[in-house]
């Protein structure tokens, strides 16, 4: 039974999915063309109104192979198609994910065959095997490290659910993913009912594709394909650490609730929750998000650099990840290693460095992080130069800019800031001063496993969370990662003043403190953005 991967249309995946509503129907297959859809050529073509699976004695295939919807992911949903097989096997991949090689797939699919065992059965593509036979409902658990399919009821005789599957003839099937609650139909008849209690390996969201299966010649059809997005909340983890800088800088605690506030406040099905002085005493709570947020120290004290497996863990299930300022920096080695994997980059000693400057970013790439947000310009400590994966097709710029040449040296050419782990090296003077290369200072990743990471190098100072365009972008960048909804204008938020921005700081407000300059700089940013 099957494997797979895809090379798709990165900007289109990030977005058609964002357009379904819960209770709307969307046709995801045209009947004439496979447009939308990616597989190889060789084996897939439309016939009959349908999308065709074709292999030949002429055709043969060295490992199952998958044609891939390219309009996103899916996560909660109803799917109903129609298929027709002559020979062999095939299956539904969902909240599935790529394989070495291309057009390979893994993940749950819902099986069916030209035989008479297997059409309708859940079964684990490169993902844990059979997880359900036909006719079973089952319970998938961890006990102990090891993996259990735990048989708990019938759904049906499997011979007379048979009975009422037609060869080579068009059936109806229906699948059902609402939470770890999967449920196949054919021609109407439960074939299955799964409950994944695995919190190591189950995943909440995926690649849909459909599979054309190594062996004997067989040709598979679909049509009438259509999905149904169900609703269900997104579950954000915001990890703070602990006090840092002093008042108004590294303030991991009340930047982090602001940006949970916002995301509750926001009414677009994300529940986030704050968990203070760096990783959480209960862990298990990373067991059931959609993204973790981290906004804390780093280096050698970065939270992570001790949790690398069980992240490792959570990560390839497709939950997403967000790294803010300190938070990208993590050392050379297994945590860098990591970081490149997971977000697609990070802050390396003695290659990235971290100057205050003001950005200028007025130009954006067309991508759901940038919704709603306008031109603006903030003095932050932008680390920039980072080390990311090299060749990386799927790393997207988000805010670039060309930091000024007294961030690394003087009028007179001496350093302005002498070489160091942090500070300064030839590397970034000859790309900033010599070559003038803009450099990336937030970026978003899809990842092989579909989840989604972004970097953000800003963030020192606690007073730019009030800039209405540099908190929207990270809104915006958190629900992305956590696969909900981006609205076409952004995350909505409040305005804030500077009240709000001094509530739940880890340190006392000092006796020089000027809280009307600070309110007089978020009115100039309200104004510039009315212009």
């Amino acid at each position: 039974m099957r494997t797979g991967r895809l090379m798709f249309g990165l900007l289109l995946a990030l977005t058609a999915c964002n357009s379904l509503n819960a209770d709307d129907w969307q046709e995801i297959f045209d009947g004439k063309t496979l447009s939308g859809w990616d597989g190889d050529p060789r084996v897939w073509s439309v016939q009959d109104g349908a999308i065709t699976g074709k292999t030949s004695d002429q055709v043969k295939l060295d490992a199952n192979t998958f044609i891939v919807w390219k309009g996103g992911e899916v996560d909660n949903f109803e799917l109903e198609l129609e298929y027709r097989i002559v020979g062999g096997n095939s299956g539904i991949q969902y909240r599935s994910f790529e394989l070495p090689g291309k057009w390979r797939i893994g993940g749950y699919q819902a099986d069916f065959e030209a035989g008479n065992t297997y059409s309708g059965i859940l079964y684990g593509e490169a993902f844990r095997g059979i997880l359900a036979q036909r006719g079973q409902s089952t319970e998938l658990l961890r006990n102990d490290g090891k993996f259990e399919v735990k048989v708990t009821g019938s759904v049906g005789d499997s011979a007379e659910i048979q009975k009422a599957i037609k060869k080579e003839d068009w059936n109806k099937y229906r699948v059902v993913a609402d939470g770890f609650h999967f449920q196949h139909f054919i021609n109407g008849m439960k074939t299955v009912d799964v409950t994944d209690n695995d919190l190591q390996d189950r995943r909440a969201v995926g690649l849909l594709a459909f599979q054309a299966h190594v062996g004997p010649p067989m040709t598979v059809q679909f049509r009438n394909v259509r999905l149904k997005k169900l609703p269900a909340p997104k579950k954000v983890a915001l990890i703070a650490g602990r006090p840092s800088h002093g008042y108004g800088a590294h303030e991991h605690r009340a930047g982090s609730m602001l940006l949970a506030n916002a995301l509750n406040a926001a009414s677009i099905g994300i529940e986030a929750t704050v968990h203070t002085d760096g990783w959480p005493k209960d862990e298990s709570v990373l067991d059931h998000v959609d993204a973790i947020v981290i906004y804390a120290d780093g280096g050698g004290g970065h939270p992570f650099n001790q949790h690398l497996e069980r992240l490792q863990a959570i990560q390839k299930r497709g939950v997403g990840m967000v790294c803010i300022h300190y938070g990208v920096e993590v050392p050379k080695g297994p945590s860098g290693d990591a970081f490149l994997k997971w977000i697609g980059g990070y802050f390396e000693t003695d290659w990235s460095v971290n100057p205050h400057w003001t950005g200028n970013f007025a130009n954006f790439p067309q991508h759901p992080i940038t919704r709603g947000v306008k031109p603006f310009s903030v003095n932050d400590e932008w680390y920039y130069h980072m080390r990311f994966a090299e060749q990386n097709s799927r790393l997207i710029p988000v805010l670039a800019d060309l930091p000024p040449r007294g961030t690394l040296v003087r009028e007179d050419g001496s350093l302005a800031r002498g070489d160091g782990p942090h500070s300064n090296n030839p590397a970034v003077r000859a790309a900033v001063i010599e070559r003038k290369e803009s450099q990336t200072v937030a970026w978003a990743v899809t990842r092989p496993d579909t989840g989604r990471g972004f970097g953000f190098t800003g963030g020192h100072v606690h007073w730019n969370w009030g800039n209405d365009d540099f908190r929207t972008l990270m809104l915006n960048a958190i629900a992305w990662t956590a696969h909900a909804d981006v609205p076409e204008n952004g995350v909505p938020s409040k305005a804030l003043n500077v009240k709000d921005l001094m509530a739940n700081q880890d340190f006392e407000v000092p006796g020089d403190f000027n809280p009307a300059r600070i309110q007089a700089t978020l009115d100039d940013w309200a104004a510039a953005r009315k212009k």
